[in-house]
């Protein structure tokens, strides 16, 4: 049922913000050098590594870390790239994968596929076991602001709880926070 919802709403997603990320990439392409769409290497369910968009935020050859580890991640942003991270819209590409079957609207956050810690942990817990999200139990409940352990002790609970009912929820309250920009610290 999950996965049958996620292709229908990803399907009107994209035809209803399909013009915005036009003009969102353009705006991307115009203030900086390089593409529009960075593509980074992240890790899906059962570990299996597939390339996930997101728009360029930082410029060309940052270094492919997390932004909480990274010196002065402020230093790296495009003229528009600390705009499109405050109210999640370098996220919208991610539309496609979860239209394609690699992710869903609602999941633990894909770990890019060089953070070991978060990924042996998760697959300790069973979490690796779940298609990732463009949102989670761990997204509303601080995103940027956790320790890793924090954040998969929240996987874990969306792995033993999930349902319709808490997706729909989840994303009602991450439209709230998106809203607020709370929780975004990078």
């Amino acid at each position: 049922m999950k996965f049958i919802l996620d292709i229908f709403l990803s399907l009107i997603l994209i035809v209803i913000l399909a013009l915005p990320m036009v003009f969102i990439g353009l705006i991307v392409k115009l203030t900086s050098k390089g593409p529009a769409l960075h593509w980074s290497d992240r890790v899906g369910k059962d570990c299996i590594i597939f390339k996930m968009p997101k728009f360029r935020t930082m410029v060309l050859g940052t270094p492919q870390l997390a932004t909480h580890l990274m010196d002065e991640p402020d230093n790296f942003h495009t003229p528009i790239g600390k705009f499109l991270r405050k109210y999640s819209f370098d996220e919208l590409p991610q539309i496609f994968c979860i239209f394609n079957g690699r992710m869903s609207l609602v999941g633990p956050r894909p770990a890019l596929f060089n953070q070991k810690d978060l990924i042996e942990l998760r697959e300790k817990k069973g979490v690796n076991s779940l298609r990732p999200g463009i949102t989670g139990l761990a997204q509303v409940n601080g995103r940027d602001e956790m320790t890793i352990p924090v954040k998969v002790g929240y996987d874990e609970e969306y792995l033993m709880e999930s349902s319709v009912k808490l997706d729909i929820y989840i994303l009602w309250l991450t439209f709230l926070k998106v809203l607020k920009k709370e929780g975004v610290s990078h």
